[in-house]
């Protein structure tokens, strides 16, 4: 099996290309290594992994038609794990037109290679933040989310409907996984988790939304890449009871699932901020602010389905896990 990671210098990209490694794959991994966040943070992630004699990278962008399909056309690539995305709610707000280029005709790219060059299966990453407006606790699969509070979140919808089409015309076995708030070391600075340390370490005022009445299903990253490997040899191939008069959004007579992947377990916001304390040794100086536009106020993962069909439960404790990302921190910097 060759199995293509998009997105490899990526968090989450970056702990799945070495697992796949550890597990004995042939991994090919492309990154377009942009300037979102810290480039030098990706290209260090890339420096564990490089030299592998089973890993091969190519630094390309998604949405370039021409190099994905000469990349199609030259490696016998069986399985795509396609993790490559401009993230973040907030900056979506600013700098629209990337999460176009990107979420939309990136993935569009990765569908018409998959579909060209008959890969058997394609898992790709959708987010917790397609479920938006509903309140209905926990999010599940089941849920319809046709209600997304940020062009971040209408990006993966979109993914999601569109790895349908293709599931259908094509018969491509597709998997969505709604990943929900990820964290652990060689984490993305853009996130609550690495800038809070940041600020608590340096001395600096964190800002604290909706005056700390929130809560995030914090999953592992470990436990996220456990999760996809648990998925990697399980494509769908269609749900046989499925309803077209009460039709199940999860899954499809089509060859697609959806999946959360969340350690269905909530954590207030304060408590977290109360954790990264005691860690670190320092209290936090905070300065309390509204809710952001295109925020939530909870996010919590209904797994049902991911245990049913792979036996599998993300369980890694907050404060182990918030330890191990500490302990990198100070570290790495």
């Amino acid at each position: 099996m060759t199995i293509l990671v998009t997105g490899a210098a990526g968090f989450i990209g970056f702990h799945l290309v070495k697992r796949l490694l550890a597990d004995g794959y042939h991994v090919i991994g492309i990154d377009n290594l942009n300037d979102y966040y810290d480039v030098t943070l990706k290209k260090d992630r890339l420096k564990m992994v490089e030299n592998h004699a089973q890993f091969e990278f190519y630094q390309m962008d998604v949405a370039d038609r021409g190099k994905i399909n000469q990349l199609f056309t030259d490696k016998a690539i069986t399985t795509v794990i396609h993790l490559a995305a401009q993230a973040g709610v907030r900056y979506s707000l600013t700098a629209p037109h990337s999460y176009v280029h990107s979420n939309l005709v990136g993935f569009m790219e990765i569908l018409e290679a998959c579909r060209h060059h008959k890969v058997t299966h394609l898992i790709y990453a959708s987010s917790s933040s397609v479920y938006g407006a509903n309140t209905t606790s926990p999010f599940s699969t089941k849920d319809g989310v046709d209600h997304p509070l940020s062009l971040y979140a209408a990006t993966k919808k979109a993914n999601e409907l569109m790895a349908h089409t293709y599931s259908h015309l094509y018969q491509i076995p597709t998997t969505g996984l709604r990943f929900f708030t990820v964290y652990g070391p060689w984490g993305r600075p853009d996130m609550a988790y690495y800038s809070f340390t940041r600020d608590i370490v340096e001395g600096n005022t964190i800002k604290v939304f909706n005056n700390g009445d929130m809560s995030r299903d914090f999953t592992y990253i470990d436990d996220i890449v456990e999760g996809i490997i648990r998925l990697l040899d399980q494509p769908p191939t269609g749900n046989q009871s499925w309803d077209r008069q009460n039709p199940d959004p999860g899954s499809s007579f089509a060859p697609y699932k959806i999946y959360n992947i969340g350690n269905h377990q909530p954590v207030k916001l304060m408590d977290f901020i109360r954790i990264l304390e005691r860690l670190i040794g320092k209290k936090a100086k905070m300065k309390f602010a509204p809710m952001q536009p295109g925020d939530v106020k909870e996010t919590y993962a209904d797994i049902t389905d991911l245990q049913n069909d792979t036996g599998y439960s993300p369980a890694t404790n907050i404060e182990i896990g918030l330890t191990h990302f500490v302990d990198w921190y100070k570290r790495y910097h």
